[in-house]
């Protein structure tokens, strides 16, 4: 069983910047991948930056050299730090967490944040 906290979100002026995180906790055994996703209204869900807790990192063109995603194995929290922003970034951001929980043997688990909204006005 594992929870999720998000926060950061806010309203913020095209060109500046902002901090997300996404704390897990829970009877977590280990992280396989925790990332951020994006969804404005009426459009789908995408994926922006994801990490593994080896440290490889994936990032949607949009937002290369832009954002930057990192995870503190230690704390169980991820956080993605958003510079330049820009007004298509408007969106609700949901943090996403895969890994195994509980005790042997272990469950595969895969839980999504509630969100946190992010707007860039231009």
């Amino acid at each position: 069983q594992v929870q999720l906290v998000e926060s950061g979100g806010g309203l913020v002026q095209e060109g500046g910047s902002l901090r997300l995180s996404c704390a897990a906790s829970g009877s977590i055994f280990s992280v396989n991948n925790m990332g951020w996703y994006r969804q404005a209204p009426g459009k789908q869900r995408e994926l922006v930056a994801s990490i593994t807790s080896g440290g490889s990192t994936n990032y949607a063109d949009s937002v290369k050299g832009r954002f930057t995603i990192s995870l503190d194995n230690a704390k169980n929290t991820v956080y993605l730090e958003m510079n330049r922003l820009k007004p298509e970034d408007t969106a609700v951001y949901y943090c996403n967490w895969q890994g195994f929980v509980g005790t042997r043997p272990y469950r595969f688990l895969e839980v999504w944040g509630q969100g946190t909204q992010v707007t860039v006005s231009s």
